[in-house]
């Protein structure tokens, strides 16, 4: 049951990007970005696959990832610019926001400054919720997302190159490629499970 719903939001996301281009690489990322775990580990090696495909080029499908990191940062941003740090301690658990999240963002912020913005879009986990925090900061917009696209630039060339591997390695891959598949989608439910189980555990001793 559970592998069959992981498979079809992969055939999902596969879908958007194959309709949609680099316009569906720039919507799926731009999810990601606002608090919603859908893991930009699977979105963008399969924009790499692409790449192979003649769909899109390397820098295309990298560039775009950026943009949605930005598009989906901006309402995150903002909700906490506005909203400011009681409104997201009190409602942040509607976006797996806690406030264990807000301190480990604190934390970088001190230490690392503006250039925390840039390191932690390069963070799996953390990339997901720091905009809200940034917001709630006041953080320079134009640093803000300036270091956000361009730490969401890094990750996502990474990303992106680790799909393009796979993808001119199909053949060698094809006799493990459905056991690889499965794995992917295991590991990714895994991931998903243990970091909303670990922010509800926050949430609930805040």
């Amino acid at each position: 049951m559970i592998e069959t719903v992981l498979s079809a939001l992969a055939g999902w996301i596969q879908s958007v990007i194959e309709t949609f281009g680099g316009w569906g690489v720039a919507f799926l990322m731009a999810i990601e970005s606002c608090n919603i775990p859908l893991p930009s580990e699977v979105i963008l090696p399969y924009a790499g696959y692409m790449v192979t495909r003649g769909t899109f080029s390397i820098h295309t499908a990298t560039i775009f990832g950026a943009i949605g990191c930005v598009l989906g940062s901006i309402p995150s941003y903002y909700l906490g610019y506005f909203g400011g740090r009681k409104f997201v301690e009190k409602y942040g658990k509607y976006f797996l926001v806690s406030h264990h999240d807000l301190e480990t963002a604190d934390k970088w912020v001190e230490k690392y400054g503006d250039w925390s913005f840039f390191i932690c879009r390069m963070l799996p986990v953390v990339r997901t919720f720091i905009s809200l925090p940034a917001g709630i900061l006041k953080a320079k917009k134009r640093f803000f997302f300036t270091f956000t696209f361009l730490g969401s630039l890094v990750w996502s060339y990474v990303l992106v190159y680790v799909g393009i591997k796979m993808g001119e390695n199909t053949e060698a891959l094809k006799h493990i490629w459905h056991k690889f598949d499965a794995l992917i989608i295991t590991v990714c439910f895994v991931l998903g499970v243990i970091y909303i189980v670990k922010h509800i555990k926050h949430i609930k001793e805040s």
